[in-house]
């Protein structure tokens, strides 16, 4: 059975995955990590991930940027393959996760969805069809107001994808509010939506002459979320060092 560490336990999706895993055979958490200790659980918490002295095969973390460095620290001092869910991560960071990933087994997806990580597929084929026919391409991702970070990691992964496929030819604009001027070609366009409960909604919009092709995924509960960072900590349990994503995880 694979041992692991939830950091961010106590968070929205740190409660989630506790009960997904809960009825899971082949997973169990020994420990957690967060800073607000109070919420009774059936396993060990400690308020960072420092003190934590207890022996795992892998870390499930949903928590903020501000906690990360000192997770990939921890992993990288023992090998310990991690699961990094927190989006909104800085460049440094990003470069942080790169070089830890040299040391031990790290897997960081901008979304643990497997519909999402099937859309980014979807995409790729479509830009390589309608981006050379002139096709304006824009992106519209919606999240419950209390989200800080805009936008999405999940809508910079969506643009990165339809982009790779287009050659990297293709620049972000996410605001047009101070510009008088025509879209350029070469653009796509990502606008952020916050308001009330919801949860997760993409829209990738490809609006030619006369036609509009859209790629919507719409998530209706976090659980979804959850379910794939669970398959992904059994899959990283004892994977050596290396950057994983979803995809070695479904397999696309």
């Amino acid at each position: 059975m694979v041992r692991a560490i939830m950091h961010g336990c106590n968070g929205k999706m740190g409660r989630v995955i506790t009960g997904l895993i809960s009825e899971d055979e082949g997973i169990r958490i020994v420990a957690g990590v967060d800073t607000y200790t109070a919420v009774p659980n059936e396993y060990p918490v400690f308020d960072s991930i420092e003190k934590c002295d207890v022996e795992a095969d892998v870390v499930i973390d949903f928590s903020n940027a501000s906690a990360v460095d000192g997770l990939l620290s921890y992993c990288r001092a023992r090998k310990l393959p991690v699961v990094l869910c927190t989006t909104g991560l800085s460049e440094a960071q990003l470069a942080e996760v790169e070089d830890a990933a040299k040391e031990t087994a790290v897997l960081k997806s901008a979304n643990m969805s497997l519909g999402i990580n099937l859309l980014l597929k979807l995409l790729q084929d479509a830009a390589k069809v309608l981006g050379p026919a002139g096709y304006d391409i824009e992106l519209v991702e919606r999240h419950h107001n209390q989200k800080v970070d805009a936008p999405s990691g999940t809508a910079i992964a969506l643009a990165d994808s339809v982009n790779e496929a287009l050659d990297h030819q293709y620049t972000y604009v996410y605001d047009r509010s101070q510009v008088r001027q025509k879209r350029d070609k070469k653009e796509i366009g990502i606008s952020a939506v916050r308001g009330g409960t919801i949860v997760g909604d993409h829209e990738v919009i490809f609006a030619g002459t006369d036609e509009v092709i859209e790629f919507r995924h719409t998530a209706y509960s976090k659980s979804v979320f959850g379910k794939g960072a669970v398959e992904a900590a059994k899959f990283l349990a004892g994977k050596p060092a290396g950057r994983y994503d979803m995809s070695d995880v479904i397999q696309l």
